[in-house]
């Protein structure tokens, strides 16, 4: 037997051994997240947190979630910090137990600032676990044995950490690296030295010079960057897809962003077709992945994985007209979520988040095999009308545009505009092909839009009277980012512009001769 088919062998074995827990009803769902909630309780019943909210009755009481809802409060980044901020000091038992060394860089609050969410050991631990879980799966579909003992690129962000005496702070990749399993380890690739680069121009380069000598039948990254990795490649080596150079290429594991805009123009660049996997892994936690292939499924929730859900309806009555949360918000732990809502996602985790307001929404497309699918933020979420454009309808309709107009539209960012009190959305879409520049679109994706959402359906024929749509070189959008530091997988380009971004978005077209619009 070869070594390779040994270490599958391995692999299959270990997968035997493993429940990975997908299978889990939904009349069990319940049992599971409030034992999930009973053990978060219980371990930091000692912290400040815990005595100042007292942990310790709630554990005791004989409706343990009601007095959970009843006695902490939700919140969100802003919340949490008075209490992270002690713990970045080096206080230990805050709102976790223990001292934690480990923060993950998260991309800015409104005022741009970047967020520091602290990483427990508990909580790399969970990571590691549900990582292994996706894995497993992937092993368990109909991908050949032998690919699983290829190589398996990972495109993430530097591991390099930042240490200032008291904690290391970095991109989750960077902490988690360090604790991927020896069996992981010893196929992942790119190299350490190329894995702790912070320059993504560099990183991308050094990849494309060691691409020969890899047998690469697994990606994972960023939808943005796989491609242009891809691309980048295929020109090196004049190729005609990147299958020309990895053979075996079978599956990719994306997350961070929607994977619809840039599917077609990821697909053009193959030989053949690979398997979509989506995961959602947060700074905040590892929350579900997809286990079945099928691009119209959702992905998996984690029940038993360190982390207790709790869903607010994103709705006028839960939230106010700038999206925050209101303090008698409606919420609904996981058993009595519905199929079809929009929810904000508040989660409770091994790292000392309590009812903590994640930012992202999602919505459960199968309630029984508890499968979501990630409709946007909570403040990308565009309504200067009443029209409730959610980052969902907003990729959709930007995709079939790209349909239509037979060419990839990858990146896009939209804003509220006034002009003299009347309302309208200013759109910039982002494309390879400079002959479409000069063309308009207007009404081609109004009219999808319309189609896609009845509330912008109905403004549109009263308050939202002006859209406009400008297609722009799609390298705007990566200089722009790169100006402002947020070149890399942890930084996503903002689909919905407001305040001090929004002006430094116009600031940047202004130098490109574009002119300024009003905002609402």
């Amino acid at each position: 037997m070869s070594e390779k088919d040994s270490r599958y062998k391995r692999l299959v074995e270990r997968s035997k051994g493993v429940k990975l827990n997908l299978n889990i009803p939904v009349s069990r769902a319940k049992e599971f997240q409030i034992r999930t909630l009973k053990r978060l309780l219980t371990k930091a019943k000692n912290t400040e947190y815990g005595k100042e909210y007292d942990f310790e009755s709630i554990i005791d009481s004989s409706a343990i979630y009601q007095s959970f809802k009843s006695s902490v409060p939700m919140g969100d980044y802003l919340t949490m910090l008075p209490w992270w901020e002690k713990t970045r000091q080096g206080v230990s038992d805050v709102t976790w137990p223990g001292k934690i060394e480990h923060f993950a860089l998260s991309s800015g609050t409104s005022d741009g600032a970047s967020k520091y969410i602290p990483v427990s050991p508990d909580m790399v631990k969970a990571i590691r676990r549900a990582s292994m879980r996706q894995v497993l799966a992937i092993a368990r579909t109909d991908m050949p044995k032998d690919h699983m003992t290829k190589h398996w690129l990972m495109i993430g962000g530097s591991t390099s950490l930042n240490y200032n005496g008291v904690y290391y702070a970095g991109d989750l990749s960077g902490i988690t690296t360090s604790k991927i399993p020896p069996l992981l380890q010893r196929v992942s690739k790119p190299e350490p030295e190329i894995k702790a680069s912070d320059n993504w121009a560099e990183k991308i380069e050094r990849i494309t010079a060691e691409a020969p000598n890899w047998d690469v039948s697994m990606v994972a990254g960023v939808p943005a960057w796989i491609q242009l990795l891809f691309q980048n490649i295929i020109d090196r080596y004049n190729l005609n897809n990147i299958h020309d150079m990895w053979p075996n290429l079978e599956v990719y594991i994306h997350g961070g962003v929607s994977i619809k805009p840039y599917k077609n123009a990821i697909n053009s660049l193959l030989g053949k077709p690979l398997k979509y996997f989506e995961t959602y892994l947060a700074s905040e936690g590892f929350i579900a992945f997809q286990n079945r292939q099928d691009e119209n499924v959702g992905m998996r929730m984690l029940l038993r994985n360190g982390i207790f859900y709790e869903f607010v309806p994103f709705n006028e009555k839960n939230f106010d007209e700038n999206y925050k949360l209101r303090p008698d918000a409606e919420v609904v732990p996981m058993w009595e979520a519905e199929e079809g809502v929009d929810y904000a996602l508040l989660i409770s985790t091994c790292s000392g988040a309590w009812r903590y307001l994640i930012g992202d929404t999602v919505r459960f497309s199968n309630i029984k095999k508890r499968e979501i699918i990630i409709t946007g933020r909570t403040k990308h979420f565009l309504s200067i009308v009443g029209e409730h454009l959610s980052v969902d309808n907003m990729t959709d309709g930007v995709r079939q545009l790209a349909d239509l107009l037979d060419e990839n539209l990858e990146e896009f960012t939209v804003f509220g505009t006034n002009d003299d009190g009347a309302f309208g959305h200013q759109w910039y879409i982002g494309t390879h092909n400079e002959s479409l520049v000069q063309n308009d679109y207007s009404d081609a994706l109004d009219k999808a839009l319309s189609q896609l959402n009845d509330d912008y359906a109905v403004e549109r024929r009263h308050a939202l009277k002006n859209i406009d749509v400008k297609l722009i070189p799609i390298d705007w959008f990566l200089e722009w980012m790169r100006i402002n530091g947020k070149e890399g997988s942890q930084h996503k380009f903002p689909r919905v512009m407001k305040g001090k971004t929004l002006q430094n978005w116009q600031d940047f077209l202004a130098t490109k001769g574009v002119e300024r619009r009003n905002p609402a």
